[in-house]
């Protein structure tokens, strides 16, 4: 996974439900409640697994289908619903469970109290991370291009260059006229009319994109061609309308229809 692809919102999340993983090993209950009896729960695996891996783990579980997508091309779907929503409420499900739990515990341990606090901020970002700017921006800023070459351009060629030693040209000698040149004179261009020619207004440029974006083809086809990645420059090649025609780093070129908040290089 692209870690540049990932959001506030997503580190959030990534981060509660490593808590919450790590509460499941800690003291459920100190056996004073009443639910408790005289059962011992040293931690949330050790006498029920319906409690480690149908309030702890679902919570772990519905986080990782809230990331997966991040690194899929196409958004997937399960039981016929997107798998980001189904991640959502595998953890809302894993706060609810985890706030009774608590609730209703006459003695609850560190590890009902920290899994239920991991899981309640795994839920509100779960929820909250498309509704919220904030949560949206990149967790990793994109860097700064290095002094990016023109597109198109070539790098000077020839030894000593400029004024590099054309063939059948003595070492240190004197460009030799041209036939039909006159001694001393400039070189002829047959193509000035072709060079006067104004250029376009759109001038190719260097961007990156803040979230993830796919790249269709030119020929309009729906199917995305590739995906663009914050923090990865593409080159801007043309303009049509508000879309651009971008080229990837492999030489792929397609049409990002959505260019907006895109980082200029």
């Amino acid at each position: 996974m692209n870690i540049r692809s990932l959001t506030r919102g997503d580190g959030v999340v990534i981060g509660a439900a490593v808590l919450l993983f790590i509460a499941s090993f800690l003291d459920v209950a100190d056996c004073s409640g009443s639910y408790c009896g005289s059962a011992d729960f040293p931690n949330a695996w050790s006498s029920s697994l319906g409690l480690g891996l149908g309030t702890y783990m679902i919570g772990v579980v519905g986080a990782a289908l809230i990331l997966i997508p991040r690194a899929l091309p196409q958004p997937r779907k399960v039981a016929g619903l997107d798998m980001g929503t189904v991640g959502v409420a595998l953890t809302v499900a894993s706060a609810w469970s985890l706030l009774w739990w608590t609730i209703d515990a006459n003695g609850a341990g560190a590890g009902l109290i920290l899994g239920m606090i991991a899981a309640l901020i795994l839920a509100g970002a779960a929820i909250a991370t498309p509704l919220v700017p904030a949560l949206k921006t990149a967790l990793v800023g994109a860097p700064r291009p290095v002094a990016p070459q023109p597109y198109g351009a070539q790098p000077p060629s020839g030894y000593g260059y400029p004024g590099a030693q054309q063939p059948g040209q003595p070492y240190g000698g004197q460009p030799q006229p041209q036939p039909g040149q006159p001694f001393g004179g400039q070189p002829q261009a047959p193509q000035q009319a072709q060079a006067a020619q104004p250029a376009g207004d759109f001038s190719p440029f260097w961007f990156a994109v803040p979230v993830a974006r796919p790249l269709y083809a030119e020929d309009g086809s729906p199917t995305p061609i590739a995906e663009l990645a914050p923090g990865t420059w593409y080159l801007a090649v043309e303009q049509r309308g508000a879309a651009l025609v971008a080229q990837t780093q492999d030489g792929r070129r397609g049409v990002l229809q959505d260019a907006s908040g895109i980082q200029r290089g």
